[in-house]
């Protein structure tokens, strides 16, 4: 697929994995609808994207949290943006490993609700525009917890904040760099349309 001139929706795009994808795809010269909590980090996220090549780049706050949010930004996106290529479900937040009844009833709902629900929430939302095109694509970044239980022990991970935000001392420097997560991203979007790439494993 061309990337230059996709319009593309990325979530948890102000920071860490999402940010990098980003700043990727803005070298592409590509349309950015850029989602995330936090507005002032967004802000710099979409000014950091349009300095680097984004055809345009937009901000939207976002709370993964609330369905009707959801829902209302991807009106939005759609308005904004005339329609949507390509939709990157990246958002996520962690908590500490660690037997089923010693995580709080608020935390299983918020981990789900934020690295599950919400993405099939937006993606449904979605889905008529990225049928409508001639070609579309969706990418689910996801961590190897998400696909392989590990009783009590944490995963490798990314170097990014999202340890310290759940108040985590964590050894960030010994696991992989974003940005290169983010070139697997550009190369999986990037393949010619008779290869398909259903699942990429990336051991960290």
């Amino acid at each position: 697929m061309k990337l230059e001139g996709k319009r593309i929706v990325v979530t948890g795009g102000s920071d860490g994995i999402g940010r990098h994808i980003c700043l990727k795809l803005a070298e592409q010269g590509c349309h950015l609808a850029i989602l995330g909590r936090d507005k002032a980090r967004l802000g710099t996220a979409a000014e950091e994207a349009s300095g680097l090549g984004a055809t345009s780049a937009r901000s939207y706050c976002v709370d993964f949290m609330d369905s009707a949010g959801i829902a209302s930004a991807a009106a939005l996106i759609i308005a904004d943006l005339g329609g949507v290529d390509i939709l990157i479900n990246n958002a996520g937040i962690w908590h500490k490993a660690g037997p089923l009844d010693s995580i709080s009833d608020e935390m299983l709902h918020c981990t789900v609700q934020t690295n599950l629900t919400a993405a099939m929430q937006l993606t449904q939302k979605l889905l008529p525009s990225l049928r409508a095109q001639g070609e579309a694509a969706i990418v689910n970044v996801v961590s190897k917890s998400g696909v392989l239980a590990q009783a009590g022990l944490y995963q490798s991970g990314t170097n990014t904040g999202m340890f310290a935000k759940a108040g985590e001392d964590v050894p960030n420097d010994i696991f992989t760099e974003p940005g290169d997560l983010a070139d697997v991203v550009i190369f999986m979007l990037s393949r010619p349309a008779k290869l398909w790439m259903h699942d990429v494993r990336i051991e960290l």
